[in-house]
């Protein structure tokens, strides 16, 4: 059989008729959640050779207690190479490389001046940092450059267009950095009110001061002493404006607001949205127009 299909094929070829090949699969990536892909997306833009996957929904939100689905395998099943945030963001790490264990994983809170957050635990041993580093702009630059120089590693072919793609958005993050600091100049100093532990790197690449959170746990119910506790550090914090955030419940906020007279605003943190290269940008900006209106 194999030396009939060879003469089929050089018969062909003698009369100039060619058998259609396959196209060729394009590579693929996989980010871990929605803030890493966005970023990603635009290291990748444009480049046909290779393809981007999230492995989570655009809504899922942030990944600290998140459980592997089927699916998720399924995607890590063929891919190249996943890209993660890091800093304890994705607690299933381990269960990929037993599963993947030739798998590349980028870790893009490499180079990141990580934030540690305190233990709440007296169990605890090991040193948490807090995930958010998208936050801050400054990040998101390093997170580029990580994304973007672990892809020429693997795709060597690409270089020169994962380079330019990396240096082209790099440019339109440290543009908004600027826009955002001249925005945030007048509330500099500001104490708010955060929903979760999201904001510290926003925080402190502004110069705002978080003087309380309402929930840590962001899918955890505040006790009544809880409550009781998050009340009296807003009313000792002089009733700083609170920010809830679209991805979660804001009863505790509204129950803090109560108490102090706190005025409710949103923050988002990023974690979930639309698909679009745009988003970090466009996010980032509403934040800072929240920023604003809560001191007006």
């Amino acid at each position: 059989m194999r030396r009939f299909t060879a003469f089929l094929l050089v018969l062909l070829m003698s009369f100039g008729i060619l058998p259609f090949a396959a196209a060729a699969e394009p590579s693929r990536m996989v980010a871990s959640f929605y803030p890493i892909y966005i970023l990603a997306m635009n290291v990748l833009d444009g480049i046909e050779e290779i393809a981007l996957d999230c492995m989570t929904a655009p809504d899922t939100g942030c990944l600290h207690d998140y459980q592997l689905l089927t699916k998720d395998m399924m995607k890590l099943s063929d891919a190249d190479a996943l890209i993660v945030c890091g800093a304890g963001m994705e607690a299933y790490l381990p269960d990929i490389a037993k599963q993947f264990p030739d798998l590349p994983v980028i870790d893009c809170s490499r180079g990141i001046n990580l934030i540690p957050e305190e233990h709440h635990d007296d169990d605890e041993d090991e040193q948490e940092y807090n995930a958010h580093t998208w936050l801050d702009p400054q990040n998101a630059i390093q997170i580029v450059k990580t994304i973007s120089e672990s892809a020429i590693e693997i795709f060597p072919d690409q270089k020169d267009a994962l380079q330019q793609n990396a240096n082209a958005y790099i440019e339109r993050l440290q543009a908004l950095d600027e826009t955002l600091k001249e925005m945030l100049l007048p509330i500099k100093g500001k104490r708010i009110v955060t929903f979760h532990e999201a904001f510290p790197y926003f925080a402190q690449a502004y110069g705002l001061e978080i003087a309380a959170v309402i929930n840590e746990e962001h899918e955890n119910t505040l006790s009544p002493a809880q409550l009781t506790q998050v009340i009296e550090a807003v009313k000792a914090a002089g009733v700083p404006p609170l920010f809830t955030e679209p991805q979660y419940s804001a009863a505790a906020a509204y129950a803090v607001a109560a108490e102090t007279g706190a005025e409710i605003y949103t923050l988002d943190p990023l974690a979930s949205g639309e698909i679009d290269s745009g988003a970090y940008e466009t996010g980032m900006l509403a934040n800072a127009a929240a920023l604003l209106e809560a001191f007006e």
